[in-house]
């Protein structure tokens, strides 16, 4: 052994252990056993790693289970873990064993070992502090990750995603009122249609981005049932009964989620439904951010020769061979991580119908992938909102020559002089290059008045 390192012994034996680290011989194991992706728990779920073995340790000790200063040394190493002052310490891969047993006993060594330092004892010696006998006690890896997804992704949702989320629909809203003024033309499938205003369609994203919201919400209370009391099977043996209940209670006071103890503890170690639920609507909520973003970098595409009907904010260069290019950067990154959030979601799927029996074996993999997607939701609706929907501005005079020239108006003529005609205007209208006044006017198929009246476009965004 050099002076770089020490030696640590799990059931397999003796390990060599970097002298700086608080993990020991298992975490050590699953370091060389696990070099795949370089992928680590992000600092969502090692804050729910500390939050579950501290709140343990306070639960053992109000059961007399576990001896007060042991319970207390445990506590306040586990508070640094909350803190993140123990970050570089979890090491492990994603890409682990399914249970997410390496990265638990990762969480317990760490704890032990920090314990001991600041008991003034030998890191290592599993005195006073043992991962397993102390740390773990009255838990099992297959109660103590699910309850860690649970308990991260719900606190991702809750304080990164949802906030993120209602600012861009308040965002979106606010232009939709500042849009309401300037009338443009509707499309369907891609072709014109009848005219609505620039604000009923910021109206929609604003309404599609306030129910992306309320999913957030529902996601929430998907992941509120915890399992973690049901230790290795769900029968909850080797913890004492009320622990599971107990724990609940710690844990919601300090994440300010309603956590409560899973009504059964083999539906909820066997199966990850409700992860799938939450991811799902982390998916609904990626598809409809996909709408908008792309609804507004069409709505903006030319700036000459495109639609154009708004202007997006210029953010950066768009081009490396044309001077002068500006692209909607803003919106393709949206579009980029709302895909990334959707392919996500199916891993996570593909890992939650792997329960078989009584535990799901792809544990990690969904952790990690859940939480990417509320991360990157998170991080890209605020960017998006502040970056390109709040800079946004009108191209009043654009919308409104393309509404003059539409063939669509001559919808609101049917009603008038009958479908018949009005269509037989619109081909004339097309085949001439004329507008559908110029051509109305033409055959006289209404007086003047009631020609401006039936085509006044304002009057079409709200018809009655």
């Amino acid at each position: 052994m050099t002076t770089n390192t020490r030696i640590e012994k799990d059931s397999m034996g003796e390990m060599t252990v970097p002298d700086t680290a608080y993990w020991g011989a298992q975490t050590q194991r699953a370091v060389e056993n696990f070099p795949i992706s370089g992928y680590r728990f992000g600092r969502r779920f090692i804050r729910a790693l500390g939050l579950i073995k501290l709140s343990a340790a306070k639960v053992n000790r109000d059961l007399d289970k576990l001896d007060g200063k042991i319970a207390d040394m445990i506590t306040t190493a586990g508070q640094e873990v909350v803190e993140g002052k123990l970050d570089d310490h979890f090491v492990l891969d994603i890409f682990q064993t399914g249970s997410g047993t390496s990265t638990n006993m990762n969480t317990n060594e760490v704890i032990a070992n920090r314990a001991i330092e600041l008991a003034g004892g030998q890191i290592g010696s599993r005195d006073p502090v043992h991962p397993n006998d102390h740390v773990n006690m009255g838990q099992s890896s297959n109660d103590v990750i699910p309850t860690a997804m649970h308990v991260s992704l719900a606190e991702t949702i809750k304080y990164d995603l949802l906030p993120a989320l209602e600012h861009l629909a308040t965002t979106l809203s606010a232009k939709g009122k500042a849009f309401d003024h300037v009338v443009k033309i509707g499309r369907t499938h891609l072709q014109d249609a009848t005219p609505v205003t620039l604000g009923q369609e910021f109206g929609g994203f604003a309404r599609q981005a306030h129910l992306a919201a309320m999913r957030a919400t529902k996601a929430v209370k998907a992941l509120r049932e915890l399992p973690i009391g049901g230790t290795a099977v769900g029968t909850g043996i080797n913890t004492h009964p009320e622990f599971g209940k107990r724990m609940c209670v710690f844990l919601a006071e300090s994440t300010g989620v309603d956590f409560v103890e899973a009504e059964d503890h083999f539906e909820a170690q066997a199966s990850k439904d409700a992860v799938c639920e939450a991811s799902g609507h982390l998916k609904t909520m990626a598809v409809g951010l996909t709408k908008i973003a792309s609804d507004i970098r069409l709505l903006g595409c030319g700036p000459r020769c495109g639609i154009g009907e708004i202007s997006l904010p210029s953010v950066q260069p768009g081009s490396s061979i044309m001077p002068g290019k500006v692209n909607p950067v803003m919106c393709e990154m949206m579009i980029q991580v709302c895909a990334q959030v959707i392919g996500n979601d199916v891993a996570v799927t593909i890992g939650c119908r792997d329960g078989h029996f009584e535990l799901n074996v792809m544990m990690p993999m969904m952790a990690h992938n859940a939480l990417e997607s509320a991360r990157l939701l998170a991080s890209a609706a605020r960017v998006f909102a502040d970056k390109c929907v709040a800079g946004i501005e009108a191209n009043e005079q654009v919308a409104k020559d393309l509404i003059e020239g539409s063939l669509a108006m001559c919808t609101s003529l049917a009603p008038l002089i009958g479908y018949d005609k009005a269509a037989a205007i619109a081909k004339e209208a097309f085949a001439s290059g004329k507008t559908v006044r110029q051509v109305a006017k033409e055959h006289k198929v209404l007086s003047d008045e009631e020609l401006d009246n039936a085509l006044d476009a304002m009057s079409m965004t709200k018809p009655g």
